[in-house]
Protein backbone atom coordinates (compact mmCIF):
# COMPACT_ATOMS: atom_id res chain seq x y z
CA UNK A 1 0.00 0.00 0.00
CA UNK A 2 1.33 3.47 -0.86
CA UNK A 3 2.04 6.03 1.85
CA UNK A 4 -0.86 8.49 1.75
CA UNK A 5 0.01 12.19 1.98
CA UNK A 6 -1.88 15.48 2.33
CA UNK A 7 0.05 18.51 1.04
CA UNK A 8 -0.47 21.78 2.93
CA UNK A 9 0.83 25.11 1.62
CA UNK A 10 -0.78 28.50 1.01
CA UNK A 11 0.93 28.80 -2.39
CA UNK A 12 -0.80 26.89 -5.17
CA UNK A 13 2.42 26.67 -7.19
CA UNK A 14 4.23 24.99 -4.28
CA UNK A 15 1.41 22.49 -3.80
CA UNK A 16 1.48 21.69 -7.53
CA UNK A 17 5.24 21.21 -7.41
CA UNK A 18 5.02 18.86 -4.44
CA UNK A 19 2.23 16.86 -6.10
CA UNK A 20 4.42 16.48 -9.18
CA UNK A 21 7.45 15.35 -7.16
CA UNK A 22 5.48 12.92 -5.01
CA UNK A 23 3.46 11.65 -7.95
CA UNK A 24 6.64 10.39 -9.59
CA UNK A 25 7.06 7.84 -6.80
CA UNK A 26 4.61 4.90 -6.75
CA UNK A 27 5.18 4.32 -3.04
CA UNK A 28 3.57 7.71 -2.24
CA UNK A 29 0.01 8.82 -3.01
CA UNK A 30 -1.22 12.40 -2.57
CA UNK A 31 -4.81 12.06 -1.35
CA UNK A 32 -5.55 15.71 -0.64
CA UNK A 33 -4.27 19.23 -0.14
CA UNK A 34 -5.03 22.33 1.89
CA UNK A 35 -4.14 26.01 1.63
CA UNK A 36 -4.17 26.95 5.33
CA UNK A 37 -3.95 25.35 8.76
CA UNK A 38 -7.69 25.18 9.33
CA UNK A 39 -8.39 23.26 6.14
CA UNK A 40 -5.34 21.09 6.87
CA UNK A 41 -6.84 19.95 10.16
CA UNK A 42 -10.17 19.22 8.45
CA UNK A 43 -8.44 17.28 5.66
CA UNK A 44 -6.42 15.23 8.14
CA UNK A 45 -9.54 14.30 10.10
CA UNK A 46 -11.47 13.36 6.96
CA UNK A 47 -8.77 11.63 4.92
CA UNK A 48 -6.58 10.27 7.74
CA UNK A 49 -3.38 10.34 5.66
CA UNK A 50 -0.24 8.63 6.86
CA UNK A 51 1.74 11.87 6.58
CA UNK A 52 0.83 15.57 6.39
CA UNK A 53 3.38 17.79 4.64
CA UNK A 54 2.86 21.04 6.55
CA UNK A 55 3.86 24.59 5.68
CA UNK A 56 4.50 26.90 8.65
CA UNK A 57 3.53 30.46 7.78
CA UNK A 58 -0.05 30.38 6.47
CA UNK A 59 -3.23 32.47 6.83
CA UNK A 60 -6.18 31.63 9.11
CA UNK A 61 -4.27 29.04 11.20
CA UNK A 62 -0.48 28.68 11.10
CA UNK A 63 1.27 25.36 10.58
CA UNK A 64 2.50 24.99 14.16
CA UNK A 65 -1.01 25.38 15.59
CA UNK A 66 -2.42 23.07 12.92
CA UNK A 67 0.21 20.45 13.78
CA UNK A 68 -0.87 20.42 17.41
CA UNK A 69 -4.54 20.16 16.48
CA UNK A 70 -3.94 17.29 14.08
CA UNK A 71 -2.06 15.30 16.69
CA UNK A 72 -4.66 16.07 19.34
CA UNK A 73 -7.38 14.77 17.00
CA UNK A 74 -5.88 11.27 17.17
CA UNK A 75 -6.44 10.77 13.44
CA UNK A 76 -3.20 8.81 13.27
CA UNK A 77 -1.37 11.16 10.88
CA UNK A 78 2.28 12.09 11.27
CA UNK A 79 3.30 15.67 10.46
CA UNK A 80 6.40 16.59 8.47
CA UNK A 81 6.96 20.36 8.48
CA UNK A 82 8.45 22.09 5.44
CA UNK A 83 9.42 25.74 5.31
CA UNK A 84 11.75 28.24 3.66
CA UNK A 85 12.55 29.70 7.07
CA UNK A 86 15.37 27.57 8.45
CA UNK A 87 16.05 27.20 12.14
CA UNK A 88 14.00 30.15 13.34
CA UNK A 89 11.55 29.95 16.22
CA UNK A 90 9.11 28.00 14.06
CA UNK A 91 11.38 24.95 13.89
CA UNK A 92 11.47 24.46 17.63
CA UNK A 93 7.78 25.32 18.00
CA UNK A 94 6.83 22.73 15.38
CA UNK A 95 8.85 20.02 17.08
CA UNK A 96 7.39 20.92 20.47
CA UNK A 97 3.92 20.72 18.93
CA UNK A 98 4.67 17.13 17.98
CA UNK A 99 5.91 17.27 14.39
CA UNK A 100 7.90 14.19 13.42
CA UNK A 101 10.25 16.11 11.18
CA UNK A 102 11.39 19.48 9.90
CA UNK A 103 12.74 20.03 6.39
CA UNK A 104 13.55 23.02 4.23
CA UNK A 105 11.64 23.47 0.99
CA UNK A 106 14.87 23.25 -0.99
CA UNK A 107 15.32 19.65 0.15
CA UNK A 108 16.13 17.43 -2.88
CA UNK A 109 13.20 15.24 -4.05
CA UNK A 110 14.90 11.97 -3.11
CA UNK A 111 15.59 13.27 0.40
CA UNK A 112 11.95 14.34 0.72
CA UNK A 113 10.74 10.87 -0.25
CA UNK A 114 13.20 9.33 2.18
CA UNK A 115 11.95 11.64 4.94
CA UNK A 116 8.32 10.71 4.25
CA UNK A 117 9.26 7.06 4.34
CA UNK A 118 11.11 7.49 7.65
CA UNK A 119 8.34 9.48 9.31
CA UNK A 120 5.76 6.92 8.19
CA UNK A 121 7.92 4.19 9.75
CA UNK A 122 7.89 6.02 13.08
CA UNK A 123 11.28 7.70 12.92
CA UNK A 124 11.98 11.43 13.21
CA UNK A 125 13.67 13.56 10.60
CA UNK A 126 15.28 16.98 10.89
CA UNK A 127 17.24 18.63 8.09
CA UNK A 128 20.98 18.50 8.94
CA UNK A 129 21.22 22.21 8.10
CA UNK A 130 18.49 22.94 10.64
CA UNK A 131 19.71 20.68 13.43
CA UNK A 132 22.90 22.52 14.40
CA UNK A 133 21.34 26.00 14.24
CA UNK A 134 18.23 24.77 16.04
CA UNK A 135 20.25 23.44 18.96
CA UNK A 136 22.46 26.55 19.02
CA UNK A 137 19.33 28.68 19.29
CA UNK A 138 17.90 26.44 21.98
CA UNK A 139 20.96 26.87 24.17
CA UNK A 140 21.49 30.58 23.44
CA UNK A 141 17.85 31.43 24.06
CA UNK A 142 16.37 28.79 26.39
CA UNK A 143 12.64 28.90 27.17
CA UNK A 144 11.64 30.93 30.22
CA UNK A 145 9.83 27.93 31.68
CA UNK A 146 11.77 24.91 30.54
CA UNK A 147 11.31 21.37 31.86
CA UNK A 148 12.60 20.57 35.34
CA UNK A 149 15.85 18.58 35.05
CA UNK A 150 14.53 16.42 37.89
CA UNK A 151 12.26 14.64 35.42
CA UNK A 152 15.32 12.77 34.20
CA UNK A 153 15.60 11.04 37.59
CA UNK A 154 13.18 8.37 36.33
CA UNK A 155 15.94 7.10 34.03
CA UNK A 156 18.53 4.53 34.98
CA UNK A 157 22.21 5.38 34.52
CA UNK A 158 22.30 3.38 31.30
CA UNK A 159 19.14 5.05 29.98
CA UNK A 160 20.68 8.45 30.68
CA UNK A 161 23.72 7.42 28.66
CA UNK A 162 21.45 6.36 25.81
CA UNK A 163 19.63 9.70 25.93
CA UNK A 164 22.97 11.51 25.70
CA UNK A 165 23.81 9.44 22.63
CA UNK A 166 20.44 10.20 21.06
CA UNK A 167 21.04 13.92 21.68
CA UNK A 168 24.35 13.58 19.84
CA UNK A 169 22.39 12.45 16.79
CA UNK A 170 23.70 8.87 16.81
CA UNK A 171 21.80 5.94 15.31
CA UNK A 172 21.04 2.76 17.25
CA UNK A 173 24.01 1.05 15.60
CA UNK A 174 26.34 3.89 16.59
CA UNK A 175 24.99 3.92 20.14
CA UNK A 176 25.52 0.17 20.37
CA UNK A 177 29.15 0.54 19.29
CA UNK A 178 29.79 3.44 21.69
CA UNK A 179 28.26 1.71 24.72
CA UNK A 180 29.30 -1.85 23.82
CA UNK A 181 25.72 -3.08 23.61
CA UNK A 182 23.72 -5.01 21.02
CA UNK A 183 21.41 -3.04 18.74
CA UNK A 184 18.44 -4.93 20.16
CA UNK A 185 19.38 -3.81 23.67
CA UNK A 186 19.80 -0.22 22.50
CA UNK A 187 16.39 -0.32 20.83
CA UNK A 188 14.88 -1.49 24.12
CA UNK A 189 16.59 1.30 26.06
CA UNK A 190 15.46 3.93 23.53
CA UNK A 191 11.87 2.73 23.87
CA UNK A 192 12.07 2.92 27.66
CA UNK A 193 13.54 6.44 27.56
CA UNK A 194 10.72 7.69 25.35
CA UNK A 195 8.05 5.97 27.43
CA UNK A 196 9.35 7.12 30.82
CA UNK A 197 9.70 10.73 29.67
CA UNK A 198 6.43 10.79 27.75
CA UNK A 199 8.14 11.62 24.47
CA UNK A 200 6.78 10.91 21.00
CA UNK A 201 10.08 10.36 19.18
CA UNK A 202 13.84 10.91 19.09
CA UNK A 203 13.51 14.55 18.01
CA UNK A 204 11.62 15.40 21.17
CA UNK A 205 14.24 13.47 23.13
CA UNK A 206 17.00 15.65 21.65
CA UNK A 207 15.13 18.85 22.53
CA UNK A 208 14.48 17.66 26.10
CA UNK A 209 18.11 16.63 26.60
CA UNK A 210 19.26 20.14 25.71
CA UNK A 211 16.49 21.96 27.57
CA UNK A 212 17.25 20.10 30.79
CA UNK A 213 20.99 20.64 30.46
CA UNK A 214 21.79 16.92 30.22
CA UNK A 215 23.97 17.74 27.22
CA UNK A 216 25.46 20.97 25.96
CA UNK A 217 27.01 22.09 22.67
CA UNK A 218 30.38 20.43 22.13
CA UNK A 219 29.89 17.85 24.87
Amino acid sequence: MPITVVVVDDQELMRAGLRMVLGAHPEVEVVGEADNGATAVAAAKELRPDVVLMDVRMPVVDGVTATGRILESACGSKVLVMTTFDADEHALAALRAGASGFLLKDTPPEDLISAIRSVHAGDAVVSPKVTRRLLDRLIADPPATGPDPAILSVLTARESQVLEQIAAGRSNAEIAAALFLSEATVKTHVGRVLTKLGLRDRVQAVVLAYETGLVRPGS
